[in-house]
């Protein structure tokens, strides 16, 4: 007779929390997608969005969590399966991974159709009051996130102008213009500028981490550094 106990349902929920967790602590890209669902839906409360919009917005990000998290399954099942290359492994992770695209591509997609038109309302008076400014503002903003840049590379001793060490100059010059972008788009399609220029700045960012040559902190320096330049210059000359 097998002593073993069957699991309580307490044992059963406390199983799924650790797979969870682990989850989490050991993967990078469900970590990204937690913190983006936590800021989705502190942003839905902080604009109001209708119930049904809720809605479609807790079923996009559990889509998306679901599906990285069978991903991340499926990669540990082949990776114990197999001890060597197995063309049918690879399609098989390839597979996995496409489904985390087609979650967060719909995901992307509802979030724009929810978000769009009350982000813009609500920004686009704000918006063009700052947009008086002229556009060799951009110009001047750009030039002084390059200036802050090496600055503080000379201050610190860290890496050279193009490369390492902190700040990031690629990701203060891509939130500078992401934050130019913004401000001088034509208010018809700002929020749509916006959206594309902040995702391009994003990807900027993650390719200088991805690529070893600065820490996610030095990204994320640049980052505030470069929009805060561009915001402060279109603030004091607008």
């Amino acid at each position: 007779m097998n002593g073993r106990r069957a699991p309580t349902v307490l044992d059963s929920f406390n199983y799924a929390f650790e797979g969870i967790i682990h989850v989490l602590r050991t993967q990078r890209n469900l970590r990204i997608h937690f913190a983006v669902a936590v800021l989705v839906l502190i942003v839905a409360l902080v604009i109001n969005v209708t119930k049904l919009e809720l809605i479609a917005l807790l079923i996009s990000i559990t889509f998306v969590l679901i599906a990285e998290m069978l991903n991340t399954a499926v990669e540990a099942a082949i990776d114990i399966a197999t001890t060597s290359f197995d063309p049918m492994a690879k399609l098989a992770k390839d597979i996995a991974a496409g489904a985390v695209l087609i979650a967060t591509v719909n995901a992307v997609a509802v979030g724009y159709l929810v978000f769009a038109g009350k982000v813009a309302d609500r920004s686009g008076q704000l918006l063009d009051r700052l947009r008086q400014a002229p556009a060799e503002l951009t110009l001047v903003a750009l030039m002084l996130t390059i200036l802050i840049v090496i600055g503080t590379k000379a201050y610190t001793g860290r890496g050279s102008p193009l490369r390492g060490g902190l700040p990031s100059g690629h990701a203060a010059v891509a939130f500078a213009g992401w934050m130019a972008a913004t401000y001088v788009a034509d208010s018809g399609h700002r929020f749509l500028i916006s959206s594309i220029a902040l995702i391009m700045a994003f990807l900027v960012a993650q390719t200088r981490v991805e690529s070893g040559v600065h820490s996610a902190l030095e990204v994320t320096y640049g980052a505030l550094v470069g929009a805060l330049a561009a915001l402060v210059v279109f603030q004091v000359f607008r």
